[in-house]
C-alpha cells in the first residue's frame, strides 16, 4: 500500500525537478545578458493609486467597423475570460502627474491651459504622449506600466463599459436606416456634450472602484482599429487592423490617429469626436514584468 502511494510523488518529484532547473537556468542566461537588472526603488512621488479588478467572465461588444458584403452592421458580442487580476490606475492620469513627467523630460507638454487649486485628468495627450508617459513612469516606479487593452478597459470599467450596437437587422438592406439611427444617436450623444474637464471623482466609481470612466475624458487604449468584413453567415472573411489609429473609449468608443490631441479638429474616423483624450495605465504583476519593461527599453518591443 505504501509503495502504491509512494510512486505518484516520486513520478511528481521527476516531473517538477526538470522544470525548475530550466527555470532557475533561464533567469541565470538573463541576470547574465541584463535583462534582469534590480529595479530602482519605488519612489511613493511617482507610484499612481491602483485598483485590483477581478479575473472574471463577462461579455462585450467587439471593438471594430464590421461590414456584411458593402453594408455595416453591428459588431457581435465577444465571450471573455480574464483568468488574471487586473490592477488598474484608479483615476486617470493627472494632470499634475503628467506635468513631472514634463518636467524631467519624459514628455512634451499637454495641449490643455493649465489648472490650478484642483485635480484634474490630463487631456490634449495623444496616443504618443500617453505611450511616453507610460515608459517614463515605468523609469521611475522599476514597474511595467502600459496602456490598457481594449478588453483590458471593459474588464475594469465593468457595467459602464459602452454598448456601440444600434440593433438594427443586419440583413436589412436599406442603408437609409442605418444612416438615421447614427444620426440620431450622434445627435443624442452632442446634446450631452460638456467639454470642460472635472475634478477627479466627479463621475463616480464602478463595482470595482474604478473612478471617473465613462465621463467626458475618453480614454486612449492600444487596441488598434480594424475593419472586419463578414461573410453572409456571419463568420470573419477578411480582418485590417489599422494601427497608427487607436481605440478610446468613454461614453463611446471612438477610433483616433494616434498623433491626435485635440479630437474636435479631425482624426476621427467615425461617430461624434469625444470631447477629450486622457488615459489611464495598467501595471503588470507578473514575475517576467522586468523582462517586458528591459525588452520595451533596448526596443525589442513597442
Amino acid at each position: 500500500m505504501s509503495c502504491t502511494n509512494q510512486k505518484p510523488k516520486n513520478s511528481l518529484f521527476r516531473t517538477a525537478l526538470p522544470i525548475t532547473l530550466i527555470a532557475a537556468l533561464s533567469v541565470g542566461i538573463f541576470q547574465q545578458a541584463g535583462l534582469f537588472e534590480p529595479s530602482p526603488p519605488t519612489s511613493v512621488d511617482f507610484e499612481p493609486q491602483t485598483v485590483v479588478v477581478p479575473s472574471r467572465a463577462y461579455k462585450y461588444r467587439s471593438d471594430g467597423e464590421f461590414m456584411k458584403g458593402t453594408a455595416p452592421v453591428d459588431a457581435p458580442m465577444k465571450a471573455v475570460v480574464a483568468a488574471d487580476n487586473l490592477t488598474i490606475t484608479k483615476y486617470q492620469v493627472t494632470a499634475s502627474q503628467y506635468a513631472a513627467c514634463v518636467l524631467d523630460g519624459g514628455c512634451a507638454p499637454a495641449d490643455a491651459p493649465p489648472v490650478t487649486g484642483v485635480e484634474i485628468p490630463v487631456t490634449g495627450v495623444s496616443f504618443d504622449d500617453a505611450v511616453a508617459y507610460a515608459r517614463w513612469l515605468s523609469d521611475k516606479t522599476g514597474d511595467y506600466w502600459t496602456l490598457p487593452t481594449d478588453e483590458e478597459l471593459a474588464q475594469a470599467a465593468g457595467k459602464r463599459f459602452p454598448d456601440d450596437a444600434l440593433g438594427l437587422d443586419p440583413d436589412n438592406k436599406n442603408p437609409a436606416i442605418r444612416w438615421i439611427a447614427d444620426y440620431e444617436r450622434e445627435a443624442r450623444e452632442r446634446s450631452k456634450r460638456d467639454p470642460v474637464p472635472r475634478p477627479i471623482g466627479s463621475f463616480g466609481e464602478n463595482e470595482f472602484g474604478l473612478a471617473d470612466f465613462g465621463g467626458n475624458v475618453w480614454e486612449w487604449t492600444s487596441t488598434c482599429h480594424r475593419r472586419v468584413h463578414l461573410y453572409k453567415n456571419g463568420s470573419v472573411r477578411a480582418s485590417e487592423a489599422i494601427c497608427g489609429v487607436y481605440i478610446t473609449v468613454a461614453g463611446h468608443r471612438s477610433p483616433v490617429s494616434s498623433f491626435i490631441r485635440d479630437p474636435k479638429g479631425g482624426g476621427c474616423s467615425v461617430g461624434t469626436p469625444p470631447d477629450n483624450l486622457g488615459f489611464r495605465l495598467v501595471k503588470s504583476t507578473r514575475w517576467y514584468a522586468p523582462l517586458l519593461r528591459k525588452l520595451r527599453d533596448t526596443g525589442w518591443i513597442a
